[in-house]
């Protein structure tokens, strides 16, 4: 390991490739440092979703439609494939209620330019012959797309490598301060280094990082659960969601049973390329357990075979957990922490972090830089949570 360093980059996952392969890209000088192998944190315990669909309508979707165009030219440069595809997405609704808010949301959604429709009962029936038939129908996304996020991670570390990018995995940061001259001091398990500047890529880790130079960073864990079943049957050839997906992921109240509302259960259904199905979701404050909770896995489960009633003859493969970088506000922190000059935080993405990883990388570029930013950034500021809680 070299001495000093220009840019270190603490976090393997899909957001520290995302930023070491654009800043690479531009000519800087990147270190990347895991504490154990790449993607083997949240970017391994996730689905592979590059989604507007379940996007605020404004800066959150127009942020998540800048992603979607990176991940499309990302797909033309990297020399690893990482499973790309671009079937669109879909949100179903169960009752007359959540018909009447996804008109809503389509609304609010094309009225900020982005390629949104509603969908009936007849295509839904188009859509899948295993829907059930009370559904009442839906919406659509044209511009969603889906990848593999353990590959498309891998592919940007490759591509940042060959650019000449420097990634250390194993070395666990033990502690960050700052010397006389300013620079930083990172120690590890694997020896001392310095860097004129570091980012914090770290996820759900990123608080502790923080704490090391004395900065409050609001990222909280929130697990969430996944089953991957057996394709025995053409379920379907896109990602589904329900409309209380939505609803679960920015804290609403829904009419489902306690369980359901207890552990935050909403359908998600993913295809994958190697013909097998995910299916989710849960959402819960749980600290950094990553135990498969069995009664998470029933309601998940239960809450599939609602919408899609013949999985209930397919065959469980695996289950798994993740934890999502939560914010309050839903949003990810992307910024530079102006008490510690050089210090840059890019977390918390909560579950969209596979969807927002080129833009935050793009960004992050740009600001190191010193360039313009490709999407305004004062929405994303670390001290926006301070200020809150002061006013």
């Amino acid at each position: 390991m070299k001495r000093h360093h220009d840019v270190v980059v603490i976090g393997g996952g899909i957001i520290g490739a995302a930023i070491a392969y654009y800043c690479s890209k531009s000519g800087i000088n990147i270190t990347v440092l895991e504490k154990n192998e790449l993607a083997s944190g949240t970017s391994s315990r996730c689905d592979g979703n590059i989604l507007a669909i379940d996007k605020d309508p404004g800066f959150d979707s127009q942020m998540s439609l800048k992603s979607q165009e990176l991940v499309h030219q990302l797909n033309e440069e990297l020399d690893i494939s990482f499973e790309y595809r671009n079937p669109g997405s879909i949100l179903v609704c169960e009752n007359e209620q959540e018909l009447e808010a996804a008109q809503q949301w389509v609304d609010q959604q094309q009225a900020a330019g982005l390629d949104f429709c509603m969908l009936d009962r007849e295509d839904l029936r188009n859509e899948s012959r295993y829907f059930a038939d009370d559904l009442y129908g839906g919406l659509e996304c044209k511009t969603d797309s889906t990848v593999n996020p353990y590959m498309l991670t891998y592919s940007m570390f490759d591509g940042a490598v060959r650019q000449g990018a420097d990634i250390y995995t194993k070395t666990e940061v033990k502690n960050v301060s700052k010397d006389a001259t300013g620079s930083f001091v990172i120690e590890t398990n694997q020896g001392t280094l310095t860097a004129n500047q570091v980012v914090n890529a770290a996820g759900v880790w990123a608080p502790r990082i923080g704490e090391m130079l004395g900065v409050s960073i609001p990222i909280e864990p929130r697990k969430g659960q996944l089953i991957v079943a057996s394709r025995e049957q053409p379920v379907g050839l896109r990602k589904v969601m329900e409309l209380g997906y939505l609803i679960s992921k920015f804290g609403g109240e829904r009419i489902v049973d306690p369980l359901t509302d207890q552990y935050g259960v909403a359908l998600v259904f993913e295809p994958t390329e190697s013909q097998n199905f995910l299916i989710g979701s849960s959402r819960e404050f749980n600290g950094f357990d990553l135990k498969v909770n069995q009664e998470v896995t029933r309601c998940i489960a239960k809450r599939a075979m609602r919408f899609y009633p013949g999985m209930a003859d397919m065959t469980v493969i695996r289950t798994y957990a993740g934890l999502r970088p939560w914010t309050e506000d839903h949003l990810p922190i992307i910024s530079h922490v102006d008490e510690v000059p050089g210090f840059y935080v890019a977390a918390g993405h909560e579950g969209d972090g596979i969807s927002l990883a080129a833009i935050t990388g793009k960004v992050m570029e740009e600001m190191i830089s010193g360039k313009e930013t490709s999407i305004p950034m004062e929405p994303l500021r670390h001290d926006r949570f301070k200020e809150r809680v002061t006013n």
